[in-house]
Order: structure tokens, then sequence, then C-alpha cells
């Protein structure tokens, strides 16, 4: 910097006044407010795609409390009541009573399975980083974990020579269960269609069986709160982060309905996290433009109206 100072704290030498007679390029003003309503119409958007997201999860989470946690269809039925928000051949395929079992009570015929008998596998990322790659596939650390879903905003990524490494074990594919095991315990997310990754340090992943199909019901279970408190009476307390033992995962329980009643759940849940994961893509896609567009628009090399052609068309 031409008025550095270089003497003690390093800091600007130029006296205040002399910084504020420092003329900055800015594009006159009806073109900054021109700038501004179409960085806003994509930051709109993407809090629009946000908050239906909140709806679209919370409407999939809220059945699959009513069904699998609070039991509320069998509830009624055990009162002679007819199960709310359901038609007679759902209703049908839930009991009218429980029965113990080592979770506590639940309905009547129903199980309480393990992690491994509901699925086909269960494996941990390499105990290692890769060396960081300017494009190419995502490797999924911690830091790209929501407590229920995956974040795309800041990601490192990986040589397709290093990806055929780090898949080994397992490459990751729609539907299956990604989680953290280590430091931030109990978020788990889908694999959401199109993102080619690899597991990092600390992740796992857990691939639903394939003949059954019901992914995001078990899905489900994990973020349930009897299974994160599960999770939470079993992590082990380390010198720097909580953790639970991988190997004990394919024992922890899975409260187990009849196959035809998961199946009701999937056919609702699927296309509920189908419009979520479409949603987020568009805002990773919408945030990357209002990136590129903001340093185009105010040096001068992208005009507004070819910016706001191109807003229309991505939005």
């Amino acid at each position: 910097m031409k008025n550095a100072s270089t003497v003690g704290t390093p800091g600007i030498g130029t006296p205040l006044a002399s910084l504020r007679a420092i003329k900055i390029p800015a594009p006159p003003l009806a073109e900054q407010k021109a700038i501004a309503h179409i960085l806003g119409t994509l930051d709109d958007k993407i809090e629009l795609n946000r908050r239906t997201n909140e709806t679209l999860e919370a409407m999939a989470r809220a059945l699959f409390k009513s069904w699998f946690v609070d039991f509320d269809p069998v509830h009624a039925k055990k009162a002679g009541r007819k199960p709310e928000g359901m038609d007679a051949e759902t209703a049908a395929l839930f009991p009218d009573d429980f029965e113990d079992s080592e979770m506590g009570k639940i309905p009547r015929a129903w199980r309480v399975a393990s992690v491994e008998q509901e699925c086909d596998g269960l494996f941990d990322g390499p105990h290692a980083t890769p060396s960081e790659s300017p494009s190419g596939p995502v490797f999924l650390g911690i830091r790209n974990f929501r407590p229920t879903s995956i974040d795309l905003t800041n990601v490192r990524r990986i040589s397709e020579a290093q990806f055929a490494d780090w898949t080994r074990r397992v490459t990751p594919r729609p539907g299956d269960i990604v989680f953290t095991y280590e430091a931030t315990l109990g978020f788990f997310a889908l694999i959401p269609p199109g993102l080619r990754c690899c597991l990092g340090r600390r992740t796992a992943l857990v691939r639903p069986k394939e003949e059954d199909g019901n992914p995001h019901f078990l899905f489900h279970w994990f973020v349930s709160e009897p299974f994160q408190a599960f999770l939470r009476a079993h992590r082990q307390p380390g010198s720097t982060v909580d953790r639970i033992w991988l190997k004990d995962f394919p024992k922890y329980p899975v409260i187990r309905p009849a196959k035809q009643l998961m199946g009701c759940f999937d056919r609702v849940a699927k296309p509920l996290w189908a419009q979520f994961h479409l949603l987020e893509s568009q805002s990773q896609a919408l945030a990357a433009l209002r990136d590129a567009l903001l340093p185009q628009l105010l040096s001068g090399s992208l005009r507004v109206p070819e910016a706001m052609r191109l807003v229309e068309k991505a939005i």
C-alpha cells in the first residue's frame, strides 16, 4: 500500500483528512440504485427459497413425529377415533394398541431393529485431508453439515485423480445418509441429486437397504428426538471434541413399523425433499451469480440491462 506505515504497528500513515480526499471510482447514483436493485432481487429470491425450505422440512418432520414418535394415529384408534389427516387405507396400517419394548411403549407388532439391519453398509471417510483443487468433486467436511442438510456455500474441492483414491471405500450417491461422528454430533443429511462428493474426516455414510427404498424414513429417524437423545447419552467426551464410537453405530436402535407404512411416509417425504434440494441448488447458483455480477457492474464491464436479463433468466 502506498500510504502504509511500516513503523511500529502496521497502519496507514496518511492523515484522516487526506484519506477523505482519496477518490474512489463509483457509478452514477442512478446506476448504483439499479445495481442495488439487481443484487437485492437475487437476495430476495435466496431468502424466499430459504423460508420455503424451512416449511418443506417442517412438514416432513411434523408428519414423521406424529406417526412414528408421538404415535398419534395409534392413540386415536385405541380411543375409538378415526386418525386425522389420512385416508382409510393408510389408517388401516396403524395398530390400535401398544406393547412394551426396549424403547418403552411402541405400537403393537412394531419392533426395535438396529441400524445394520436397515442398511446395506456403514462407511467412514479417510483419516486424512487431500490437497485442495480449484475445481472437481466436493470434499465433504464437517463444516459442510447443517443439523439436517448439507451446506455447499464454502466447499473444498479435490482433483479427479484424488477423487478415485478418496472413494475407494464408497462413492456417495443420492439417497445415502451422511453424518458427523465427531465435533458436531448428530448432524445428518441426505445426499442430494447431482452432488459428486467424497467423505472427509469425521464424516460417515449410511446406505439404506436398496430393496426397501425408504431412505427418508431412516433419515427422519436419525434426526428425530428419540435418536438424538440416544446419541447424546452415548457421546464420548474427548480432550478437544466429543464423539461417538463409529464401531458401535450399527447396533444403535431404529424403530421398525410395517414396511408398507414406511413406504407411505417416503411417498409423502420424497417430493418435499426433492423440492428442498432443487431450491438449495438454485440458491447456490443465485449466490454465485450475485457474487460474480457485483465486481463486473461496479467496474462497468457489464451494464445494468445485461445483468438484469441474466437475473431474470436465473430466477
